[in-house]
């Protein structure tokens, strides 16, 4: 569509070129050279005009001789206008003088049009054959055109800054429809990661408990109540699963009810006494961060039964000022003393907390873990 205007374009152009010639030459009689000059300077800036929108390597080197091309047409057209019977070759005059001002700059454009004015302007005092009300004339023709011409290529410069914009606004879209995806993808995979590693980490202790028992001492009874234990956790790993997949979207329970199921799950799995407390009024949370103390939560626990099994914890989620703070401590044995110093060591490979300090910055929060006197303290803290 475009390069058939394109053409059309160019259909009328030459056919104004070529009938002010056949115009000029066969019903404007007097001064020969004169309108000679001005039309061939009119066919000259045609073809430069074609060569310059034409694509091509030289296309540039052709747009530096337009300025030039359309000056000596519009003087010369200009000149040829003001000549007894020259009225119409204004035409000419008038399209140079319009094409320079779309093509050029409004300085180039004026210099032009002055340059064309002036020259009339002193051959009418050389000769005293040209009227002055001709000249004025020309002068506002000519003004007109290149207001004309720089008016649309100020639109024109307009309609190629909102495309470009346009462009720019459509890429900026797709890349952050991109990001959003690939952020949801990486929420995804940590849900999935901490919800499995709580889980898995969890049962692979109670199998070790019970290969213990059955290795050690050889009660195959209280073997089966721990492989029993197994299932269940087997069992709660897949509801936590799908508890995931609920709050991924969006749909989560209030954290002091997530938290209390987690301690007194905790405590029948583990045997181990978790005393959990609220203060301060329950206020709502945003899912992500819900989910970010939740598996907080689900880490330390693991840890203390891994590294000071049978010791009570205590957990206290304090809703007191503008954070929401969680605090997970626990009594050290000799052996959880050592297990515990190098810092966030976890079932998981050793950066379960880490992960969940990562998450926890990421919400502008903070998380750390250490040794206070006999207890091991693990604190996440969000400001809501």
């Amino acid at each position: 569509m475009k390069g058939m205007l394109l053409r059309l374009n160019w259909a009328v152009r030459i056919a104004v070129v070529a009938l002010m010639g056949a115009y000029i030459f066969a019903f404007l009689p007097g001064y020969p050279a004169i309108k000679i000059t001005a039309f061939l300077m009119a066919v000259l800036a045609t073809v430069v005009w074609a060569l310059a929108e034409r694509r091509g390597p030289n296309r540039t080197r052709y747009f530096v001789l337009l300025p030039y091309s359309f000056g000596a047409m519009t003087v010369a057209c200009a000149v040829a206008a003001v000549t007894p019977n020259g009225g119409p070759i204004l035409t000419l005059a008038f399209i140079g003088a319009m094409a320079a001002g779309r093509r050029s700059n409004v300085i180039t454009g004026s210099v032009i049009c002055g340059l064309a004015i002036a020259t009339v302007a002193l051959a009418e005092l050389a000769s005293k054959t040209y009227p002055w009300g001709a000249v004025g004339t020309l002068a506002a023709t000519l003004l007109g055109a290149l207001l004309i011409g720089q008016n649309t290529r100020a639109y024109q410069l307009r309609a190629e800054q909102a495309a470009e914009l346009l462009a720019r606004s459509e890429q900026l879209r797709q890349e952050q429809a991109r990001t959003a995806a690939l952020d949801e993808r990486t929420r995804i995979a940590r849900e999935v990661h901490d919800v499995l590693a709580h889980s898995l980490g969890a049962l692979g202790l109670q199998i070790q408990v019970a290969r213990a028992v059955l290795t050690d001492s050889g009660d195959t009874a209280r073997t089966v109540e721990l492989l029993d234990q197994a299932r269940r956790m087997a069992s709660d790993g897949l509801r936590e699963t799908r508890r995931a997949v609920h709050a991924l979207r969006g749909d989560i329970r209030p954290l002091p009810e997530g938290l209390a199921e987690i301690s007194a799950s905790h405590q029948r799995r583990h045997g181990t006494r978790v005393r959990f407390e609220v203060s301060g009024e329950p206020r709502p949370l945003p899912p992500d961060v819900g989910l970010a103390i939740t598996r907080a939560a689900q880490e330390a626990l693991v840890n203390t039964a891994k590294h000071a099994p049978c010791q009570p914890i205590e957990i206290q989620l304090d809703y007191t000022g503008s954070r929401t703070r969680l605090v997970v401590s626990n009594h050290l044995t000799e052996q959880g003393d050592s297990g515990l110093s190098p810092a966030l060591a976890t079932v998981n490979g050793g950066y379960g907390l880490a992960g969940m300090r990562e998450r926890l910055l990421l919400l502008d929060g903070a998380l750390s873990a250490g040794r206070k006197g006999r207890d091991w303290v693990v604190e996440a803290t969000v400001p809501q």
